[in-house]
């Protein structure tokens, strides 16, 4: 079954409730969606980038967002390109995606964009214009994979296969104060932004030029009651103070495998609010969300019947075939998105145990231990357990006998130093609790305190395997 037609996103939103109560709040502007209605963000400039390609290139998430809603049903292709995106990746991503214009809130194109013959300066301080708004494209979304060392794949959506989780059954989410960790140039910031406007509510957007607790002050003075992010945004958010200034109705969490001690320290900091983790990805949509408070999801979901997704499990990874999935790689000869059958394989890892599948690590990251396979994910999920730990790295250390150790970098509820005559016992208590739970070749050989954790653009743990 195929997502529903939304023609354009201008129109979708007009549709879903009146523009002048609803409003996109970024850190050092904001725009109420009814300024739009006789003004354009993109000085006039609207029917120069009529059935271009157009590369989306802004520093802050504001211009970005008024970029995407002014150009869907306008441009031929929309590329969103993420502000962590490396100049020497520009001219790859320009060639590929056959841009040929740029919108940028910059004053001049970056490096590698001379061959781009129209550059468009998009402003968050809305100026009058007469903007014709009549979509007749049907828009691709061109979303960049992270995660990879060599240049990002391009992944071709619409605006309908986008919006299939949240349009589904023709239901859209009702009107609430959103928010999120996330960039909406990612996939996950993206259905956050979608949710918001196609439910007729507002969002309030973060900014990597402010700190967390920062965020989390704005976002609870905004009134915020629908909040999402990845396991690793909301264990560094629970670390400030400012997170019990937030009354959230529902929190929202993907991107990541949720281990049970992230759900349950979210249940006992919100105990009013729907809490879910979500599952989905830049190639295969949105799956599913799980609220029953535990990590894993049912395995009656494999077989639940649903019009427009189908799930399964081979050789231990989840394939999904979905409306919801991209469409295609974009300019990547050889690769193909979809199997024969139609699915898309995630490459995340999952183990049955009883009537429940839990997410156990990614395929192309495990440690091979004298030829024993280890996924950092399922031991950092132990290592998490412990009442003392906020969040934990397992990585690999080289070694002669068994080409690689189990090693990681623990991040303790209290300063190390504070803890001087408790570590070793918390390091023993910690690694008894690996003993019981895995066998012993997935045991840490060594535990490191650490005062924090990299966090990668993404909002994931940045991850280096050996």
């Amino acid at each position: 079954m195929p997502p529903p037609d939304l023609g354009s996103l201008w129109h979708a939103l007009s549709a879903a409730g009146p523009l002048a109560d609803r409003a996109l709040w970024g850190a050092e502007a904001s725009v109420t969606l009814g300024d739009l209605v006789g003004g354009s963000s993109l000085g006039g400039r609207l029917d120069e980038l009529r059935g271009r390609s157009v590369l989306v290139a802004t520093r802050d998430q504001i211009t970005a967002a008024l970029a995407l809603i002014e150009l869907d049903g306008i441009a031929r292709r929309l590329v969103l390109g993420p502000p962590d995106l490396p100049l020497a990746q520009v001219p790859s991503v320009i060639a590929t995606a056959s841009v040929n214009s740029i919108v940028s809130d910059r004053a001049s194109p970056d490096v590698g964009a001379r061959h781009v013959d129209a550059f468009v300066t998009c402003n968050p301080r809305i100026a009058p214009a007469a903007a014709d708004r009549r979509g007749r494209h049907r828009t691709e979304w061109i979303l960049l994979t992270s995660g990879t060392t060599g240049p990002p794949k391009l992944v071709v959506h619409t605006l309908a296969s986008l919006a299939g989780a949240i349009t589904g059954g023709g239901t859209l989410a009702r009107p609430a104060m959103w928010s999120t960790f996330y960039d909406i140039r990612r996939y996950g910031g993206l259905q956050i932004f979608l949710r918001a406007l196609l439910g007729g509510g507002s969002l309030v957007l973060s900014s990597d030029q402010e700190s967390t607790g920062a965020f989390l002050i704005r976002a609870a003075d905004h009134g915020v009651t629908h909040i999402s992010g990845t396991p690793s945004h909301w264990r560094r958010a629970l670390m400030s103070p400012s997170a019990r200034r937030l009354a959230p109705h529902y929190v929202r969490l993907s991107g990541e495998i949720a281990d049970q001690a992230i759900l349950d320290h979210l249940r006992a900091v919100y105990p009013a609010a729907r809490i879910a983790h979500a599952f989905a990805s830049t190639e295969a949509g949105v799956a599913f969300d799980v609220g029953d408070g535990l990590a894993g999801f049912p395995a009656s979901l494999l077989t639940q019947p649903r019009a427009d997704l189908e799930m399964k499990i081979e050789d231990g990874s989840l394939r999904i075939r979905s409306a919801r999935a991209a469409a295609r790689y974009l300019g990547s000869p050889g690769e193909t998105l979809l199997d024969q059958d139609g699915f898309v394989d995630t490459e995340d890892m999952v183990e049955r145990r009883g009537d429940r599948y839990y997410f156990v690590g990614r395929r192309g990251g495990i440690i091979n231990v004298g030829g024993l396979k280890v996924h950092p994910e399922e031991v950092e999920a132990v290592i998490n357990r412990h009442p003392q730990v906020r969040m934990s790295l397992v990585r690999s250390r080289r070694n002669p006998i068994t080409g690689a150790l189990v090693v990681a970098d623990v991040v303790l509820h209290t300063e190390p130093d504070a803890l001087t005559e408790r570590l070793a016992a918390l390091e023993h208590e910690i690694l008894q609790l690996c003993r019981d739970a895995l066998p012993p070749h997935k045991v840490p050989a060594a535990l490191t305190f650490v005062p924090a954790l990299a966090v990668a653009a993404t909002g994931k743990l940045a991850r280096h395997h050996a």
